[in-house]
């Protein structure tokens, strides 16, 4: 019998992580701009998706099981660190086209993620693991799975249809 999809939370954020760091790595590697806006508009995409499940699933899982603990305030810096990471994304949305500016105001949206990733691998995602237990992780994984699914396809839709 097959493993239940996404029966791991932790696993499944970290490879989103994984996955955004290496679109970062090649845009930093080009200069084509074709490359460089095909890997913005990837890079939002997968964000979106992420922060989504991150937002609606894990964090209020998350902020639960930590109240009145001293990891209870984890999630706050996380859901600010977001918020930033949200407007950068709007401001990337409404730039037309790479340019010098574009190209720097992903930088940063990189930075801001990478150095929030470091932060929640070391400490929110640990934590995690010691405040939910094994049987919540796992609700919280087939939940996370589902819901990414569900996002990247209305997101992948409205993509398309701002498109045309």
């Amino acid at each position: 019998m097959p493993q239940s999809d996404g029966a791991d939370p932790i696993e499944l954020l970290k490879q989103d992580h994984q996955k955004v760091k290496q679109l970062f790595d090649e845009f930093e590697q080009t200069n084509n701009r074709r490359s460089q806006q095909r890997i913005i508009r990837q890079a939002l995409l997968e964000l979106d998706v992420h922060a989504g499940i991150e937002e609606e699933i894990f964090y209020p899982a998350y902020q639960e099981a930590a109240q009145e603990s001293e990891e209870e305030d984890i999630v706050l810096e996380a859901e600010e660190e977001h918020h930033v990471v949200h407007l950068l994304i709007g401001e990337l949305r409404d730039m037309p086209e790479v340019d010098e500016r574009t190209a720097a105001k992903f930088t940063v949206l990189a930075e801001n993620v990478r150095h929030h990733i470091d932060e929640e691998e070391k400490e929110m995602l640990p934590a995690a693991k010691r405040l939910l237990g094994n049987n919540r992780l796992q609700e919280l994984g087939v939940e996370m799975a589902r819901r990414k699914r569900e996002l990247t396809r209305e997101l992948k839709q409205a993509a398309a249809s701002t498109a045309m």
